[in-house]
């Protein structure tokens, strides 16, 4: 594996074109300089606690869960959880997740530069044989077909969970380049999602992706290594908020406790080989009550006897909840959350045996999570942005050939990676320092050169298109008109279309020069009436036609430039 960056710059060079991977052509020219609103600097002090929510039901409530759980709100999903009429029926409709597997990744990847040696074209390579020359292809499979998944999902949390995951349990494919082992770490973590954390921790102590990425597969009873041991409590359990804590005595005791787990590299099974365990007794500090794990011959045995000990520790639950509570919520815990939100959360947490859904009910269902503070506050991670416009006009990947379909996920994906987010590939083990990094937090996803790709990204899909060789993408504007009661009234227009692009109402300044827009500068509303009703009775007018999609184009393109529009 020693060819691993080699190969993936290789595979990168004849994949993604010369100035950041984003191949466009122009539909019609853009004739606005639409500059983006200032964000607003007021720091909210947030409020409410876990008592369930019980308010009004509407589809702006519908719109701030489906932002929060998924990857952004369409007109449908919005609908669909209002008609539920409560936000506990909402929530539990959200937290439903489908518990049969998705089909896996296929073989879409043959094309002019390579052939997959082993794996015929449209067929699932999740169980092939290693092929170094492959796994470039076999991963970027994967991480188009999970980005297809996020786009596609239902109104559901299971991919937002497991992103989540994704980035508590870091691993990054450019260490292992293996691509059936990133499936399967991904599997991993979509199943335990909203299960049992305790088992879930066993599972990826487990998991082929995980012992490569942090050496499991090497540690052994004559050279110990304690990589995952450090992190397994420093950043997957306990934490290292509280000022009493683990020890450097308790990691090495704990590497000792995890020798001799391996991989087998045909499978991609692990197994125990107890020649290279350490059999000894391992001693823990005080803080873990100076429990002794005696040595034996069962790697599951010491591994759950590890595990009990840690999770006798409350910093568990504590330490988790605040990360969801920063993934789904808001990144500033001051002493009230701590009190009225965390700390119910983490007694929930136990009292449930470290079951995953029921602090995602209690969150999702509470006054807190629903107060008008929490809207609107958190700025957007780059899958947010850009799933979230595929979300928001209902657009799908094209793929009228797999390999189309294959390119066009890569230029998706990397379009995110820009705005460093690469799914798959977060910056290290601790994972993106957005929800975890003090002061600056989410902020930092915003700068100069992330804030022009943002738009950038949502320019060209409204004013241009991205294309392979056979397809293109870009937004439907009428489409997208035409799925409101009244498209022709400016006023309802509007206000339908901010319900799904932004999380907050926006000054009538705002909505004043949005409307202009649409009049062309006219003072008269029926201006945009009349052209929208002469569209309609004659479609195949393309001068017509052209009229009304810049229109709603220039629109869409100052709303998606917005301040407001980064947020959710």
């Amino acid at each position: 594996m020693a060819n691993h960056s080699t190969a993936r710059r290789d595979f990168l060079q004849r994949l993604i074109p010369p100035g950041g991977g984003v191949r466009v052509e122009q539909v019609f020219p853009d004739q606005a300089d639409l500059t983006a609103a200032q964000f607003p600097e007021t720091e909210f002090t947030l409020s409410g606690d876990l008592t369930p929510y019980t308010g009004p039901w509407g589809p702006e409530h519908a719109a701030h869960l489906l932002r929060r759980t998924t990857f952004g709100a369409n007109k449908a999903q919005i609908d669909q959880l209002v008609a539920l009429g409560s936000a506990e029926a909402a929530v539990d409709y959200v937290l439903n997740v489908p518990t049969t597997a998705p089909a896996p990744p296929v073989n879409n990847y043959n094309g002019p530069d390579f052939t997959d040696p082993t794996v015929p074209a449209g067929q699932t390579w999740i169980n092939a044989q290693y092929n170094l020359d492959a796994e470039v292809y076999r991963i970027e499979s994967w991480r188009g077909w999970w980005l297809d998944r996020m786009i596609r999902s239902d109104a559901n949390i299971q991919e937002k969970m497991t992103l989540f995951w994704h980035n508590h349990f870091a691993t990054r494919t450019e260490t292992a380049l293996w691509g059936r082992a990133s499936y399967l770490y991904n599997k991993t973590l979509r199943e335990n999602a909203l299960g049992n954390f305790k088992d879930f921790v066993k599972a990826i102590t487990l998991d082929p992706c995980m012992l490569i990425f942090l050496n499991g597969f090497l540690n052994n009873v004559t050279a110990p290594d304690e990589n995952y041991a450090r992190e397994l409590q420093e950043l997957f359990t306990i934490g290292k908020e509280s000022a009493s804590t683990y020890t450097e005595d308790d990691v090495v005791a704990a590497a000792r406790v995890l020798t001799g787990w391996r991989i087998n590299f045909l499978n991609a099974t692990t197994f125990f080989d107890v020649n290279a365990h350490d059999t000894g007794f391992k001693v823990f500090s005080s803080f873990y009550n100076n429990t002794v794990i005696q040595g034996s011959t069962d790697g599951h045995q010491e591994l759950d006897a590890l595990l009990d000990m840690i999770f006798q520790k409350q910093q568990v639950a504590e330490f988790i909840c605040r990360k969801i509570y920063r993934f789904f919520l808001y990144y500033k815990i001051d002493a009230t959350v701590e009190a009225d939100i965390i700390q119910p959360l983490a007694q929930i947490f136990r009292n449930n045996n470290y079951e995953i859904k029921p602090v995602m009910e209690a969150l999702l269902n509470s006054e807190h999570f629903f107060d008008a503070y929490n809207k609107g506050c958190f700025i957007k991670t780059p899958l947010d942005l850009v799933v979230g416009v595929m979300r928001n006009y209902n657009l799908q990947i094209p793929g009228s050939t797999p390999y189309d379909e294959f390119q066009m996920r890569l230029l998706i994906n990397y379009g995110s990676g820009n705005l460093q987010m690469l799914p798959g590939d977060p910056p290290n083990v601790a994972g993106w320092q957005a929800f975890r990094q003090s002061p600056g937090y989410y902020r930092m996803w915003i700068n100069s050169d992330t804030m022009r790709n943002r738009n950038i990204i949502t320019d060209v899909l409204s004013f241009f298109k991205i294309s392979t060789d056979n397809d293109d993408l870009s937004i439907d504007h009428i489409e997208f008109a035409k799925q409101f009661d009244h498209p022709e009234d400016p006023n309802q227009l509007i206000d339908d279309t901010l319900r799904i692009l932004l999380p907050m109402d926006i000054s009538a300044a705002k909505k004043q020069l949005l409307k202009s827009i649409l009049l062309s500068g006219q003072a008269n509303d029926g201006y945009w009436t009349a052209a929208w009703i002469t569209y309609l009775s004659d479609p195949g007018n393309q001068m017509v036609e052209e009229i009304v999609k810049f229109r709603l184009a220039s629109m869409h393109k100052y709303m998606m430039n917005l301040a407001e529009y980064q947020l959710i």
